[in-house]
Protein backbone atom coordinates (compact mmCIF):
# COMPACT_ATOMS: atom_id res chain seq x y z
CA UNK A 1 0.00 0.00 0.00
CA UNK A 2 1.88 3.63 -0.96
CA UNK A 3 2.54 5.89 1.37
CA UNK A 4 0.60 8.86 1.86
CA UNK A 5 1.01 12.19 3.66
CA UNK A 6 0.07 13.15 7.01
CA UNK A 7 -2.60 15.45 6.01
CA UNK A 8 -3.92 16.40 9.53
CA UNK A 9 -0.75 16.86 10.90
CA UNK A 10 0.84 19.15 8.12
CA UNK A 11 -2.30 21.51 8.41
CA UNK A 12 -1.89 22.03 11.71
CA UNK A 13 1.61 22.85 11.67
CA UNK A 14 1.56 24.99 9.15
CA UNK A 15 -1.72 26.40 9.39
CA UNK A 16 -0.81 30.20 8.52
CA UNK A 17 1.47 28.65 5.53
CA UNK A 18 -1.09 26.87 2.83
CA UNK A 19 1.82 28.12 0.15
CA UNK A 20 4.12 25.81 2.31
CA UNK A 21 1.66 22.99 2.52
CA UNK A 22 0.39 23.58 -1.02
CA UNK A 23 4.05 23.29 -1.43
CA UNK A 24 4.72 19.66 -0.15
CA UNK A 25 1.42 17.94 -1.77
CA UNK A 26 3.15 19.05 -4.92
CA UNK A 27 6.63 17.70 -3.62
CA UNK A 28 5.84 14.61 -2.56
CA UNK A 29 5.60 12.53 -5.56
CA UNK A 30 7.88 9.15 -4.14
CA UNK A 31 6.85 6.96 -1.05
CA UNK A 32 10.75 8.48 0.51
CA UNK A 33 9.73 12.32 -0.16
CA UNK A 34 6.28 11.13 1.67
CA UNK A 35 7.78 9.57 4.28
CA UNK A 36 10.05 12.43 4.88
CA UNK A 37 7.67 14.82 5.21
CA UNK A 38 5.75 12.79 7.66
CA UNK A 39 8.68 12.46 10.11
CA UNK A 40 9.26 16.26 9.40
CA UNK A 41 5.79 17.50 10.36
CA UNK A 42 5.62 14.67 13.04
CA UNK A 43 8.79 16.51 14.93
CA UNK A 44 7.68 19.79 13.94
CA UNK A 45 4.52 18.84 16.11
CA UNK A 46 5.56 17.80 18.65
CA UNK A 47 8.40 20.66 19.11
CA UNK A 48 5.19 22.84 18.83
CA UNK A 49 3.35 20.61 21.92
CA UNK A 50 6.42 20.72 24.21
CA UNK A 51 6.45 24.03 24.12
CA UNK A 52 3.17 25.22 24.69
CA UNK A 53 3.35 22.75 27.32
CA UNK A 54 6.46 24.19 29.11
CA UNK A 55 5.70 28.14 28.19
CA UNK A 56 8.66 30.11 27.44
CA UNK A 57 11.62 28.53 29.48
CA UNK A 58 15.18 27.82 28.57
CA UNK A 59 14.38 26.00 25.73
CA UNK A 60 14.01 29.31 23.92
CA UNK A 61 17.55 28.99 23.72
CA UNK A 62 17.85 25.66 22.25
CA UNK A 63 15.97 23.73 19.51
CA UNK A 64 12.69 25.36 20.42
CA UNK A 65 14.36 28.92 18.88
CA UNK A 66 15.39 27.11 15.73
CA UNK A 67 11.60 26.12 14.88
CA UNK A 68 10.86 29.49 14.11
CA UNK A 69 12.79 29.13 10.99
CA UNK A 70 10.53 26.65 9.62
CA UNK A 71 7.72 29.81 8.84
CA UNK A 72 5.68 28.93 11.52
CA UNK A 73 4.18 32.62 11.77
CA UNK A 74 2.23 32.83 15.22
CA UNK A 75 1.69 35.77 16.91
CA UNK A 76 2.08 35.25 21.06
CA UNK A 77 -1.47 36.07 22.78
CA UNK A 78 0.67 37.91 25.41
CA UNK A 79 2.04 40.55 22.44
CA UNK A 80 -0.27 43.20 22.45
CA UNK A 81 -0.39 45.50 19.19
CA UNK A 82 0.77 48.43 19.18
CA UNK A 83 -0.89 51.97 17.03
CA UNK A 84 1.97 51.45 14.67
CA UNK A 85 1.05 47.67 13.66
CA UNK A 86 3.99 46.56 15.49
CA UNK A 87 3.80 44.21 18.66
CA UNK A 88 5.40 43.89 22.16
CA UNK A 89 7.45 41.32 21.34
CA UNK A 90 9.21 42.87 18.42
CA UNK A 91 7.38 41.25 15.67
CA UNK A 92 4.41 42.87 13.48
CA UNK A 93 1.07 41.65 13.56
CA UNK A 94 -0.40 40.11 10.30
CA UNK A 95 -3.94 40.96 11.65
CA UNK A 96 -3.21 44.51 11.73
CA UNK A 97 -1.76 44.13 7.88
CA UNK A 98 -4.28 42.32 6.81
CA UNK A 99 -7.32 44.40 8.55
CA UNK A 100 -6.22 47.51 6.38
CA UNK A 101 -7.35 48.35 2.69
CA UNK A 102 -4.65 48.32 -0.19
CA UNK A 103 -3.91 50.47 -1.79
CA UNK A 104 -1.69 49.82 -4.39
CA UNK A 105 -0.76 46.26 -5.54
CA UNK A 106 1.89 45.06 -7.88
CA UNK A 107 2.07 41.57 -8.94
CA UNK A 108 5.01 38.72 -9.49
CA UNK A 109 8.02 40.73 -8.35
CA UNK A 110 10.96 38.79 -7.36
CA UNK A 111 12.57 38.97 -4.11
CA UNK A 112 15.85 37.55 -3.14
CA UNK A 113 15.83 38.93 0.95
CA UNK A 114 14.27 37.61 3.32
CA UNK A 115 13.28 34.74 0.72
CA UNK A 116 14.07 34.14 -2.94
CA UNK A 117 10.84 33.97 -4.58
CA UNK A 118 7.98 36.17 -6.85
CA UNK A 119 5.38 37.90 -4.10
CA UNK A 120 2.81 40.34 -4.73
CA UNK A 121 3.95 43.39 -3.03
CA UNK A 122 1.17 45.22 -1.24
CA UNK A 123 1.18 48.94 0.27
CA UNK A 124 -1.72 50.01 2.87
CA UNK A 125 -1.54 53.20 4.83
CA UNK A 126 0.41 51.97 7.46
CA UNK A 127 2.14 48.83 6.33
CA UNK A 128 4.20 47.59 3.12
CA UNK A 129 4.22 43.88 2.72
CA UNK A 130 4.49 40.94 0.41
CA UNK A 131 2.32 37.95 -0.30
CA UNK A 132 1.39 34.68 -2.62
CA UNK A 133 -0.36 35.39 -5.82
CA UNK A 134 -3.73 34.46 -5.10
CA UNK A 135 -3.22 34.78 -1.01
CA UNK A 136 -4.91 37.29 1.29
CA UNK A 137 -2.66 36.85 4.09
CA UNK A 138 0.81 38.73 4.34
CA UNK A 139 3.73 36.73 3.95
CA UNK A 140 5.41 36.58 7.70
CA UNK A 141 8.56 38.09 8.36
CA UNK A 142 7.86 40.88 5.37
CA UNK A 143 5.71 42.87 6.55
CA UNK A 144 6.81 46.31 7.38
CA UNK A 145 5.42 49.38 9.46
CA UNK A 146 6.13 52.61 7.18
CA UNK A 147 7.48 54.25 10.50
CA UNK A 148 10.10 51.61 11.05
CA UNK A 149 11.95 51.83 7.76
CA UNK A 150 15.31 53.82 7.96
CA UNK A 151 16.40 53.35 4.37
CA UNK A 152 15.73 52.33 1.29
CA UNK A 153 17.62 52.06 -1.55
CA UNK A 154 17.96 51.89 -5.80
CA UNK A 155 20.58 49.81 -6.56
CA UNK A 156 21.43 48.37 -9.97
CA UNK A 157 22.01 44.93 -10.39
CA UNK A 158 25.46 43.89 -10.96
CA UNK A 159 26.39 41.53 -13.46
CA UNK A 160 23.16 41.32 -15.52
CA UNK A 161 23.04 41.55 -19.51
CA UNK A 162 19.68 43.65 -18.96
CA UNK A 163 18.92 46.82 -16.93
CA UNK A 164 17.67 45.44 -13.59
CA UNK A 165 17.68 47.73 -10.37
CA UNK A 166 17.20 46.29 -6.33
CA UNK A 167 15.33 48.06 -4.11
CA UNK A 168 16.52 47.75 -0.51
CA UNK A 169 14.55 48.23 2.17
CA UNK A 170 16.14 48.46 5.84
CA UNK A 171 14.00 48.22 8.83
CA UNK A 172 15.39 49.57 12.24
CA UNK A 173 17.79 47.44 13.68
CA UNK A 174 18.32 45.01 10.40
CA UNK A 175 21.51 46.06 8.74
CA UNK A 176 24.27 46.50 11.31
CA UNK A 177 27.56 43.76 11.61
CA UNK A 178 26.37 42.03 14.75
CA UNK A 179 28.11 39.43 16.75
CA UNK A 180 27.01 35.57 16.75
CA UNK A 181 28.27 34.87 19.97
CA UNK A 182 25.22 34.85 22.54
CA UNK A 183 24.88 38.39 24.23
CA UNK A 184 26.92 38.75 27.39
CA UNK A 185 24.52 38.58 31.15
CA UNK A 186 22.49 41.42 31.95
CA UNK A 187 22.14 42.37 27.86
CA UNK A 188 19.41 42.81 26.20
CA UNK A 189 18.33 39.73 24.02
CA UNK A 190 17.94 40.14 20.39
CA UNK A 191 14.16 39.57 19.37
CA UNK A 192 13.91 36.32 17.11
CA UNK A 193 11.49 38.15 15.57
CA UNK A 194 13.49 41.02 14.52
CA UNK A 195 11.84 42.53 10.63
CA UNK A 196 14.71 41.72 8.00
CA UNK A 197 15.80 43.41 5.05
CA UNK A 198 13.26 43.48 2.11
CA UNK A 199 14.96 42.84 -1.40
CA UNK A 200 13.13 43.05 -4.63
CA UNK A 201 13.94 43.30 -8.20
CA UNK A 202 12.20 45.73 -10.91
CA UNK A 203 13.26 45.00 -14.67
CA UNK A 204 13.70 48.08 -16.49
CA UNK A 205 10.41 48.10 -19.00
CA UNK A 206 7.09 48.93 -17.98
CA UNK A 207 4.55 47.10 -15.51
CA UNK A 208 2.78 44.18 -17.81
CA UNK A 209 -0.74 45.23 -18.10
CA UNK A 210 -3.10 43.80 -15.18
CA UNK A 211 -0.11 43.74 -13.32
CA UNK A 212 -1.23 46.57 -11.07
CA UNK A 213 -4.42 46.86 -8.54
CA UNK A 214 -5.54 48.39 -5.81
CA UNK A 215 -7.72 51.43 -4.33
CA UNK A 216 -5.13 53.85 -5.75
CA UNK A 217 -4.11 51.80 -9.22
CA UNK A 218 -5.60 54.53 -11.42
CA UNK A 219 -3.70 57.06 -9.76
CA UNK A 220 -0.68 54.63 -10.40
CA UNK A 221 -1.11 54.48 -14.46
CA UNK A 222 0.06 58.24 -14.42
CA UNK A 223 3.18 57.35 -13.06
CA UNK A 224 3.86 53.66 -14.58
CA UNK A 225 6.05 54.14 -17.23
CA UNK A 226 8.38 52.14 -15.59
CA UNK A 227 8.26 49.61 -12.51
CA UNK A 228 11.39 52.25 -11.14
CA UNK A 229 8.80 55.58 -11.61
CA UNK A 230 5.77 53.20 -10.02
CA UNK A 231 8.01 52.30 -7.34
CA UNK A 232 9.45 55.23 -6.24
CA UNK A 233 6.21 57.24 -6.43
CA UNK A 234 4.32 54.60 -4.33
CA UNK A 235 7.26 54.37 -1.50
CA UNK A 236 7.72 58.15 -1.08
CA UNK A 237 3.90 58.98 -0.91
CA UNK A 238 3.51 56.16 1.31
CA UNK A 239 6.53 57.23 3.80
CA UNK A 240 5.25 60.92 3.76
CA UNK A 241 1.51 59.68 4.39
CA UNK A 242 2.91 57.40 7.56
CA UNK A 243 4.52 60.41 8.72
CA UNK A 244 8.18 58.77 7.94
CA UNK A 245 9.86 62.31 6.93
CA UNK A 246 13.55 61.01 7.89
CA UNK A 247 13.27 57.96 5.20
CA UNK A 248 14.02 58.73 1.27
CA UNK A 249 15.40 56.71 -1.29
CA UNK A 250 18.86 57.07 -1.93
CA UNK A 251 20.17 56.06 -5.48
CA UNK A 252 23.68 55.11 -6.45
CA UNK A 253 25.19 58.41 -8.57
CA UNK A 254 28.62 57.41 -10.62
CA UNK A 255 29.41 61.26 -10.72
CA UNK A 256 29.81 60.97 -7.13
CA UNK A 257 31.90 57.11 -7.24
CA UNK A 258 31.98 54.39 -10.05
CA UNK A 259 34.45 51.52 -10.64
CA UNK A 260 37.20 51.92 -12.88
CA UNK A 261 36.66 48.62 -13.96
CA UNK A 262 34.98 47.86 -17.32
CA UNK A 263 31.62 45.78 -16.69
CA UNK A 264 31.55 42.74 -18.95
CA UNK A 265 27.75 42.69 -18.97
CA UNK A 266 27.34 46.54 -19.82
CA UNK A 267 30.77 47.79 -21.04
CA UNK A 268 29.55 50.96 -21.88
CA UNK A 269 28.08 52.05 -18.66
CA UNK A 270 29.96 52.67 -15.21
CA UNK A 271 29.57 50.40 -12.60
CA UNK A 272 28.95 51.94 -9.12
CA UNK A 273 29.84 48.76 -7.23
CA UNK A 274 32.97 46.75 -6.42
CA UNK A 275 33.55 43.27 -5.95
CA UNK A 276 34.67 42.41 -2.90
CA UNK A 277 34.35 39.46 0.17
CA UNK A 278 33.46 39.18 3.61
CA UNK A 279 35.00 36.46 4.67
CA UNK A 280 34.08 33.74 2.62
CA UNK A 281 30.98 34.72 0.93
CA UNK A 282 31.42 37.36 -2.57
CA UNK A 283 29.50 40.37 -2.86
CA UNK A 284 29.13 43.99 -3.90
CA UNK A 285 30.04 47.07 -2.04
CA UNK A 286 28.55 50.20 -2.78
CA UNK A 287 29.46 54.07 -1.53
CA UNK A 288 26.53 55.73 -1.18
CA UNK A 289 26.29 59.59 -0.12
CA UNK A 290 24.66 57.71 3.14
CA UNK A 291 26.94 55.38 3.76
CA UNK A 292 28.79 52.04 2.56
CA UNK A 293 26.24 48.83 1.59
CA UNK A 294 27.31 45.28 0.96
CA UNK A 295 25.02 43.08 -0.45
CA UNK A 296 23.13 41.13 -1.60
CA UNK A 297 23.89 38.07 -0.05
CA UNK A 298 21.99 37.27 3.71
CA UNK A 299 22.97 39.12 6.21
CA UNK A 300 22.92 42.49 3.95
CA UNK A 301 25.43 45.09 5.80
CA UNK A 302 24.74 48.46 5.72
CA UNK A 303 27.28 51.24 7.43
CA UNK A 304 25.88 54.74 7.45
CA UNK A 305 28.36 57.31 7.63
CA UNK A 306 27.28 58.70 10.79
CA UNK A 307 28.68 55.51 12.74
CA UNK A 308 31.41 55.02 10.88
CA UNK A 309 34.86 55.86 12.89
CA UNK A 310 37.50 55.42 10.02
CA UNK A 311 38.31 53.63 7.25
CA UNK A 312 41.35 52.01 6.52
CA UNK A 313 43.22 50.03 3.67
CA UNK A 314 45.18 46.74 4.50
CA UNK A 315 46.54 43.94 2.58
CA UNK A 316 47.58 46.43 0.04
CA UNK A 317 49.29 44.05 -2.40
CA UNK A 318 49.86 44.52 -6.38
CA UNK A 319 45.96 43.45 -7.65
CA UNK A 320 44.19 43.76 -4.41
CA UNK A 321 43.62 45.49 -1.40
CA UNK A 322 41.08 45.20 1.83
CA UNK A 323 39.38 48.11 3.60
CA UNK A 324 38.60 47.72 7.56
CA UNK A 325 35.64 50.33 8.86
CA UNK A 326 35.47 50.92 12.56
CA UNK A 327 32.20 51.48 13.82
CA UNK A 328 30.60 53.36 17.14
CA UNK A 329 29.32 50.77 18.67
CA UNK A 330 26.58 50.88 20.56
CA UNK A 331 25.99 49.94 24.40
CA UNK A 332 24.73 46.66 23.98
CA UNK A 333 27.96 45.19 22.49
CA UNK A 334 26.16 43.14 19.97
CA UNK A 335 27.58 45.48 16.80
CA UNK A 336 30.77 44.59 15.54
CA UNK A 337 33.22 47.06 16.11
CA UNK A 338 35.23 46.47 13.08
CA UNK A 339 34.31 44.81 9.68
CA UNK A 340 36.59 43.74 6.80
CA UNK A 341 35.97 43.25 3.57
CA UNK A 342 38.19 41.65 1.45
CA UNK A 343 40.08 40.87 -2.44
CA UNK A 344 39.30 44.85 -3.75
CA UNK A 345 40.46 45.34 -7.12
CA UNK A 346 43.49 47.68 -7.03
CA UNK A 347 42.75 49.77 -9.52
CA UNK A 348 39.85 51.18 -7.39
CA UNK A 349 42.23 52.32 -4.75
CA UNK A 350 42.45 55.47 -5.67
CA UNK A 351 38.85 56.30 -6.72
CA UNK A 352 37.84 54.85 -2.96
CA UNK A 353 40.87 56.91 -1.19
CA UNK A 354 40.51 60.12 -3.06
CA UNK A 355 36.26 60.02 -4.27
CA UNK A 356 35.09 58.70 -0.99
CA UNK A 357 37.18 58.65 2.21
CA UNK A 358 38.43 61.99 1.76
CA UNK A 359 35.74 63.47 0.53
CA UNK A 360 33.81 62.54 3.19
CA UNK A 361 36.01 63.23 5.54
CA UNK A 362 36.78 59.58 7.11
CA UNK A 363 39.70 59.53 8.94
CA UNK A 364 42.29 57.42 7.07
CA UNK A 365 43.60 55.55 10.18
CA UNK A 366 45.93 53.04 8.14
CA UNK A 367 48.75 54.21 10.02
CA UNK A 368 46.54 53.93 13.55
CA UNK A 369 48.33 52.93 16.20
CA UNK A 370 47.82 48.90 16.89
CA UNK A 371 48.29 47.87 12.86
CA UNK A 372 51.23 50.75 13.24
CA UNK A 373 52.50 48.71 16.44
CA UNK A 374 52.59 45.43 14.39
CA UNK A 375 53.92 46.67 11.40
CA UNK A 376 56.96 48.45 13.51
CA UNK A 377 57.65 45.24 15.28
CA UNK A 378 57.95 43.03 11.85
CA UNK A 379 60.39 45.90 11.08
CA UNK A 380 62.36 45.42 14.41
CA UNK A 381 62.46 41.82 14.04
CA UNK A 382 64.16 42.40 10.16
CA UNK A 383 66.45 45.34 10.91
CA UNK A 384 67.36 46.71 14.27
CA UNK A 385 66.75 43.54 16.51
CA UNK A 386 64.15 45.15 18.31
CA UNK A 387 65.98 48.02 19.67
CA UNK A 388 63.88 50.76 21.65
CA UNK A 389 63.33 54.14 19.92
CA UNK A 390 63.85 57.05 22.45
CA UNK A 391 61.86 59.22 20.43
CA UNK A 392 59.29 56.91 19.26
CA UNK A 393 56.66 59.31 19.95
CA UNK A 394 57.81 62.32 18.35
CA UNK A 395 59.39 60.52 15.26
CA UNK A 396 56.10 58.81 14.83
CA UNK A 397 53.87 62.58 14.70
CA UNK A 398 56.62 63.75 12.23
CA UNK A 399 56.28 60.38 10.07
CA UNK A 400 52.65 60.59 10.13
CA UNK A 401 52.81 64.15 8.74
CA UNK A 402 55.59 63.05 5.84
CA UNK A 403 53.45 60.43 4.69
CA UNK A 404 49.86 61.75 4.60
CA UNK A 405 48.61 61.58 1.45
CA UNK A 406 50.75 58.98 -0.05
CA UNK A 407 49.27 55.13 -0.81
CA UNK A 408 50.19 52.43 0.86
CA UNK A 409 53.36 51.76 -1.94
CA UNK A 410 54.91 55.02 -1.40
CA UNK A 411 54.73 54.73 2.35
CA UNK A 412 56.37 51.50 2.19
CA UNK A 413 59.14 52.97 -0.16
CA UNK A 414 59.50 55.76 2.27
CA UNK A 415 59.87 53.81 4.90
CA UNK A 416 62.72 52.38 3.14
CA UNK A 417 64.49 55.24 2.29
CA UNK A 418 64.29 56.20 5.89
CA UNK A 419 66.30 53.27 7.06
CA UNK A 420 69.07 53.52 4.67
CA UNK A 421 69.26 57.36 5.88
CA UNK A 422 68.97 56.76 10.10
CA UNK A 423 71.90 53.49 9.43
CA UNK A 424 74.04 56.09 7.49
CA UNK A 425 73.71 58.77 10.09
CA UNK A 426 74.55 55.85 12.64
CA UNK A 427 78.12 55.19 10.90
CA UNK A 428 78.86 59.08 10.90
CA UNK A 429 77.99 59.50 14.39
CA UNK A 430 80.77 56.48 15.45
CA UNK A 431 83.32 58.24 13.28
CA UNK A 432 86.00 60.05 16.10
CA UNK A 433 88.09 62.73 13.89
CA UNK A 434 90.18 63.15 16.99
CA UNK A 435 91.74 59.92 16.87
CA UNK A 436 93.56 61.15 13.41
CA UNK A 437 97.43 62.31 14.45
CA UNK A 438 97.86 60.19 18.08
CA UNK A 439 100.79 58.18 16.39
CA UNK A 440 102.72 58.10 13.65
CA UNK A 441 100.87 55.99 10.78
CA UNK A 442 97.65 56.06 12.32
CA UNK A 443 96.30 58.26 9.34
CA UNK A 444 97.26 55.61 6.92
CA UNK A 445 95.40 53.09 9.45
CA UNK A 446 92.23 54.91 10.30
CA UNK A 447 91.66 55.79 6.38
CA UNK A 448 92.43 52.08 5.78
CA UNK A 449 89.61 51.20 8.52
CA UNK A 450 87.39 53.96 6.96
CA UNK A 451 87.60 52.49 3.58
CA UNK A 452 86.86 49.38 4.75
CA UNK A 453 83.63 50.55 7.08
CA UNK A 454 82.23 52.43 3.73
CA UNK A 455 82.82 49.21 1.31
CA UNK A 456 80.64 47.70 4.10
CA UNK A 457 78.56 50.20 4.72
CA UNK A 458 78.07 50.12 0.61
CA UNK A 459 77.25 46.10 0.89
CA UNK A 460 74.63 46.88 3.49
CA UNK A 461 72.94 49.64 1.35
CA UNK A 462 73.21 47.61 -1.67
CA UNK A 463 71.83 44.56 0.85
CA UNK A 464 69.01 47.01 2.06
CA UNK A 465 68.18 47.83 -1.70
CA UNK A 466 67.83 44.20 -2.58
CA UNK A 467 65.44 43.77 0.02
CA UNK A 468 63.45 46.42 -1.04
CA UNK A 469 63.10 45.43 -4.66
CA UNK A 470 62.47 41.90 -3.00
CA UNK A 471 59.17 43.42 -0.90
CA UNK A 472 58.10 45.18 -4.79
CA UNK A 473 58.24 40.97 -6.31
CA UNK A 474 56.13 40.00 -3.35
CA UNK A 475 53.80 42.13 -3.38
CA UNK A 476 53.53 41.78 -7.45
Amino acid sequence: MPAKLNVETLQSVFQTRPDIFAGIQEAADTPARVGLFNEIASFVYERIATASDHGSTQDDDGPAAKRRRVDIAQVQPSQQTQSNGSTAGGGVSLDAATSEQVLLEVKDISASAPQRKKYDVCFTKNFLYARVSGSSTPVQGIVYPWKEIEHIFYLPVPEKSTVQHNYVVLPRNSYLPTRTAKPAAGAAPTSPTALEPFVFTVPGAAPKPGSIGGASAKTAEAVSDSYSTLFHWALATSLKSAGNHSCSIVASDPKLFHSVTRQAHRPTEKAVHVKAFRGSKDGYLFFLPTGILWGFKKPIVFLPLDRIVALSFTSVLARTFNIVVELDVDESGNVEKEIEFGMLDKEDFEGINANYVQRHGLADKSMAEKRKAKRELAENNKTTGGEDDANGTGEGKAENAQTAGMTELEKAQWEAEQRLQDEEDEDEEDYDPGSEGESEGSGTSSEEEDDDEDAEGGEDDDDDENDLDGEGMDED
